[in-house]
This record gives structure tokens, C-alpha cells and sequence, in this order.
């Protein structure tokens, strides 16, 4: 196995030795749900105050109203009563720095990790992707602020949401650990 996979292991055989919540109810306690990036620089627990069993956090590249998020909303409303969510991008996301087409392409090239240069995003070899990558919306923006209102507003008019449960907009600060209210 890997270093990392060792590590993964053990730090959980650290956390299963003195687990005690194996009590807590399946429902979120603090009936709410998060709705945020993938970002490894955002931790939702720390941020958000929260506990295990608290709240539903749902994540994803970019922190977007993807179809696949919205099912998971409402399957928290619906079969876990939450009826407040939070829609939070963060600063300086990953998300802005490129579209479709360049993810297509790069993709097309080569399925390898590529790099963030001065001059764009690029592949360090190219031994042959897939075209698939040009076919996928990836839900890039390139205005902070109005991708958490268009999240917010998808959210808020999907058919499957009910109108009562309130939908909040905010920006965390990867600098200052701030969330900042989007309206």
C-alpha cells in the first residue's frame, strides 16, 4: 500500500479507539445543510461551528448547484427535515481558472495531472486522452459573487424545492476565515 493510505489507516484506528458517537440519531441535528467546495483550504466543521451529527455538508468542485447537489438537498429536506441551507463558495477557487473548452481539451491530450503556469494550464505529457472531457459541463465561473447568486437562485427555483426553507448566499475568505453574506 502507500504512505498516504498507511496514514489514512492509522489515524483512523486512532479516531475508531475512542469513537463514541455511534449513538447519534441519522437526522442532522441542527436541521441545516451546507452546500460548498471540495477545496481541501475549507473545513465546514471549523467555519460553521460544527459537531458530528449537526448538519448535512454536500461537496463539490466549486461549491456548485449541480443536479447531483440539488438531489442531495432535497433528499435532506425530504427524508431529513433540514430546512435552512447554506450555498458557500470560497476566494481564489480553483473553479475561475478555466472553462470548458480548456478542460476539454486538456483532457483530449492527456488524462495525467496537468500544471498552472503564468501562461494557462498545461499538460506535462501527451500520451493520449479522451474526448469525453469536452462533453461535460464543468461549472466554471468567472464572477465570484454572481456564481453564489445563480446557485442560490437555482436552488430556490428548482421544482423539487419547496419555497419555505431559506437558501443563504456567502463567500468564505481563504485569507481571513470570514464568511461574507452575498445577496
Amino acid at each position: 500500500m502507500s504512505k498516504i493510505y498507511d496514514e489514512v489507516v492509522a489515524a483512523n484506528e486512532r479516531y475508531a479507539s475512542n469513537f463514541d458517537k455511534g449513538a447519534l440519531p441519522l437526522p442532522p441535528a441542527r436541521r441545516f445543510a451546507i452546500l460548498t467546495c471540495m477545496d481541501a483550504r475549507l473545513d465546514p466543521a471549523k467555519f460553521a461551528g460544527l459537531s458530528e451529527g449537526d448538519a448535512h455538508v454536500i461537496r463539490n468542485a466549486g461549491g456548485r448547484a449541480s443536479d447531483d447537489a440539488i438531489r442531495s438537498l432535497v433528499i435532506s429536506h425530504k427524508l431529513l427535515g433540514t430546512n435552512e441551507w447554506f450555498v458557500i463558495h470560497h476566494t481564489d477557487c480553483g473553479m475561475e481558472l478555466f472553462d470548458d473548452q480548456t478542460m476539454g481539451e486538456l483532457l483530449a491530450e492527456d488524462l495525467a495531472t496537468a500544471s498552472y503556469t503564468p501562461a494557462g494550464w498545461q499538460n506535462n505529457s501527451r500520451n493520449g486522452g479522451s474526448p469525453e472531457g469536452r462533453y461535460v459541463r464543468w461549472l466554471t465561473f468567472k464572477n465570484l459573487e454572481g456564481s453564489v447568486r445563480e446557485d442560490v437562485a437555482r436552488i430556490r427555483n428548482h421544482p423539487l424545492v419547496p419555497r419555505n426553507i431559506p437558501v443563504h448566499g456567502q463567500i468564505y475568505d481563504v485569507r481571513s476565515g470570514r464568511l461574507i453574506d452575498v445577496h
